[in-house]
């Protein structure tokens, strides 16, 4: 009979990890209990799929990504689990879905006021990850890995904060979905109207750039953590707003735009350049330490590119995909997504199975051949990557991917709306009006010609299958708004 470990008992573990494993008072620098893999995972915020050259970008200079992808698998139907920043961090920490742990908007949207003219009143949702849930850097950490974040968290209060949720270290990540500004001292009240700033972050100079010195903190710390296991969860705040680019990238970006480019906005290029160069600074100090054999490296984005505009530019376009952050549509959700497993995945290797944010837990199980914690597993969302990284031909036993946002966004086509993705089909039912919406994305990757009045049985069976998910996964719901205009 397997020993089902309740979520306390399993914490206990946690300073008991080290011992267990044959290594009393295992600090940073200490000799790695077994041989297992350092994971690197790089999370962008904002970026969209089509923002790097790789994917397709016809302004932004990614040589250092795009060289990361040549020695990767790289998917090409990767999905956030949310069209915006919270939720989709929520479901790599716990490998559940958001519409499960009722995570399912940004952290602020939580503790806002809902907008009194809407036809619908968005469900009360969970605003910090709940310490019930066991995350991935519990379970590394448990096993006695080294476990740093650092960059942005937003996923709950101080009480919550990454050293509450499995990491020794915890360099910049708050509750914040943002920062006042990219460069230092990092923080004011410009941006969001509140005093924000970056912790941790002392001791820098005028002219001091976000992405680089979050990247500095992350280099230091992978000398120290050098000896291994290691889990490093580098969180970039770029490319999310306030745009700001440097300046000298940012007039070099203004004289490289022409008329006809998909993207437009120099600041926004720019902040793309940076994250390019420190990824390229992340990946070169893994092979300085001799230890990028030994590491498996993530790349992903949180959720599709933000295609309001700023300055009188949109800030980016996720052609050939339609919309952008907050909405289901493709552009909202698709995002860039690369894996390299030394030993086991294969360079030049593209994959175009459907993935989701989701899958990353069970994946990293997998690959450090940890078992995790048994409660927790039973609940978990996601499948695991890892036959797709043995062979990027070879496909995953899914009935299908989900989506659920009851929430309203920037856009007028952002209202309330649930999502499945069926093999090639799609279906998306928006709660105002109930209406569906039907695509065939291998045919209609733009999601231009609306099927659901030509094939009504399949709109009734995707909408079946997309209800069913709702009720095993108890979503919450909008209700109507009694007080707005009909």
């Amino acid at each position: 009979m397997e020993t089902k470990l309740e979520r306390r008992d399993f914490l206990k573990t946690l300073g008991l990890g080290s011992l267990a494993l044959g290594v009393p008072g295992k600090g940073f620098g200490a000799e790695s209990p077994r041989n297992l893999p350092n994971v690197v995972f790089i999370l962008a915020d904002d970026l969209g799929w089509s923002d790097l050259a790789c994917y397709g970008a016809d302004l932004h200079e990614t040589p250092n990504i795009d060289r990361f992808a040549s020695q990767c698998t790289r998917f090409t139907n990767a999905y956030a689990a949310s069209p915006v920043c919270t939720p989709t961090r929520a479901s790599i920490m716990t490998g559940k879905h958001p519409a499960r742990l009722h995570m399912t908007v940004w952290r602020e949207n939580t503790l806002s006021t809902p907008d009194a003219s809407k036809k619908l009143l968005p469900p009360q949702c969970v605003s910090d990850l709940p310490h019930e849930e066991v995350t991935i850097a519990e379970v590394f950490k448990q096993a006695g890995y080294q476990t740093a974040h650092v960059g942005k968290w937003h996923l709950g209060d101080a009480t919550h904060y990454p050293e509450t949720q499995g990491f020794d270290v915890n360099i910049g990540g708050t509750l914040w979905g943002a920062p006042n500004t990219y460069f230092y001292p990092y923080k004011g009240s410009d941006y969001y109207r509140e005093s924000r700033y970056v912790p941790h972050l002392e001791f820098g100079e005028p002219g001091e750039y976000l992405t680089d010195r979050l990247t500095t903190e992350a280099l230091t710390l992978m000398e120290k953590m050098r000896n291994g296991p290691f889990f490093l969860n580098l969180a970039y705040h770029t490319v999310h707003t306030p745009i700001e680019g440097k300046p000298e990238l940012v007039e070099y970006y203004k004289q490289k735009i022409k008329e006809g480019m998909r993207h437009q906005h120099p600041g926004y290029a720019a902040m793309v350049h940076s994250l390019d160069e420190n990824v390229g600074r992340v990946l070169a100090k893994l092979d300085a330490l001799g230890i990028a054999d030994n590491t498996i490296v993530i790349f992903f984005s949180d959720n599709g590119g933000y295609i309001n505009k700023k300055d009188g530019i949109p800030v980016t376009d996720n052609y050939p995909l339609r919309s952008g952050k907050g909405s289901l549509y493709e552009g909202g959700i698709r995002e860039p997504l690369m894996v390299r497993w030394p030993g086991v995945t294969q360079p030049q290797t593209v994959c175009d199975e459907p993935v989701c944010s989701i899958d990353f837990y069970p994946t990293l199980l997998e690959m450090t051949g940890l078992p995790g914690d048994p409660k927790h597993n039973r609940d978990i969302d996601g499948i695991s990557l890892v036959p797709l990284l043995k062979d990027p031909n070879s496909s995953l036993n899914r009935e299908a991917l989900y989506w659920h946002y009851p929430h309203y966004y920037f856009f007028p086509e952002t209202s309330p709306v649930g999502a499945i993705r069926q093999g090639d089909w799609k279906l998306l039912e928006h709660f105002e009006d109930g209406k569906p919406e039907l695509f065939n994305l291998k045919d209609d990757l733009q999601e231009q010609n609306d099927l659901a009045e030509k094939l009504p049985e399949k709109v009734g069976e995707l909408h079946s299958a997309l209800k069913s998910w709702r009720e095993k996964v108890n979503a919450q719901m909008p209700e109507p708004n009694p007080k707005a205009q009909n």
